[in-house]
């Protein structure tokens, strides 16, 4: 049992000082060749040169040991440092390949910011990372989830398996330098109890928010936080955290497939109002210095080829038009993606 300690700690000790010692090699006999014939070798970092292109089997021919003493050193290196720059080699693929397995098996640490992750893998997870790609060309996405392997393999998707309602987890996906998080309501526990009480399933991602809470408290952070529940009546239950929005997934649905039987079309005008399939989707415009009212703001918009909705969640902008817009509004517009545009790069400017 000791030899095998002793043989174990041997090889953790070669995989420790392998590449100091390789690195120490070819000073050593960089400077050797050196010495041997400092006239063909004019100084140090040739002789360096010199040992890396013949240890790589590469002999560009431009320096040469001239000097019987040179020629034997070099048949020296040959026989000793072919072989050490093959396992040299061997190591970079290996570590290479251990390093895509952490990541594809989530054990890596997202060391990014601006991210958005997504808690929960299901297919709604899927829709969203395919609507976030497609709205922004540069932002990184973290899944977490206990899958043993990442569900998708994207440049700009990063996968932490882990348990999200533990800090360890959120820190790994580095949370505190997140744009947001969004959290799916668990499909396990929803697949399996959700008819038989669906509170088990908003009860998992309130301890979620519960986790994020305590670590925007711990270092001073606000983060967006998104939450999905199953049953509107629980919404009461997370006052105590910091959820910024709801998805009441149940509700919405009920409500859309009622009013489509009072108001046919009605779900083709919800679908245009979730999707940017059809060009036209809803923005945050910033305020405007010469919007006074909302009136002011709904007319400049509509000559510019878009249509005020809200402000936060007030929809009743059509009812209030000549009140006047407070500091802190935020408007929400419905128009392309031209017309964003042009009201961003007007802003900058």
């Amino acid at each position: 049992m000791t030899l095998k300690k002793l043989l174990y700690y041997l090889i953790k000790l070669r995989n420790k000082i392998f590449l100091p010692f390789f690195i120490l090699y070819i000073l050593i006999a960089a400077f050797v060749v050196y010495l041997i014939e400092p006239h063909t070798f004019e100084s140090y970092i040739t002789s360096i040169y010199w040992v890396l292109t013949t240890l790589a089997t590469v002999g560009f021919g431009d320096y040469t040991p001239v000097t019987d003493l040179g020629k034997v050193y070099t048949i020296i290196l040959y026989i000793t440092g072919i072989g050490l720059v093959s396992v040299f080699i061997g190591k970079v693929i290996n570590s290479a390949y251990l390093i895509d397995k952490l990541k594809v098996g989530g054990k890596m640490k997202y060391t990014g910011k601006n991210h958005i992750i997504l808690v929960g893998w299901n297919a709604k997870s899927k829709l969203a990372i395919e609507e976030i790609l497609r709205s922004d060309k540069k932002i990184d996405i973290v899944i977490i989830d206990v899958l043993e392997k990442a569900p998708l393999m994207e440049e700009r998707l990063f996968y932490v398996r882990g348990d999200a309602t533990d800090e360890e987890t959120l820190l790994d996906a580095n949370l505190p330098t997140a744009k947001g998080v969004i959290i799916f309501a668990d499909q396990i526990t929803q697949d399996n109890y959700a008819t038989k009480d669906p509170l088990l399933v908003d009860g998992k991602t309130l301890l979620v928010a519960t986790a994020i809470t305590s670590i925007e408290e711990k270092f001073k952070k606000s983060i967006h936080v998104t939450a999905e529940v199953i049953n509107q009546k629980h919404i009461p239950l997370f006052k105590h955290v910091k959820v910024d929005e709801f998805i009441p997934t149940q509700e919405m649905i009920s409500h859309a497939a009622v009013r489509s039987l009072f108001s046919h079309g009605v779900t083709h005008m919800y679908s245009e109002l979730m999707t940017i399939q059809y060009g036209e989707a809803m923005y945050e415009i910033p305020k405007q210095e010469e919007w006074k009212t909302y009136r002011d703001a709904f007319l400049d918009l509509l000559n510019k080829g878009a249509t005020l909705v809200a402000d936060r969640g007030d929809l009743y902008i059509n009812q209030k038009l000549d009140k006047l817009i407070p500091e802190d509004a935020q408007l929400f517009v419905i128009c392309d993606k031209e017309t964003i545009s042009h009201f961003k790069s007007t802003e900058e400017k």
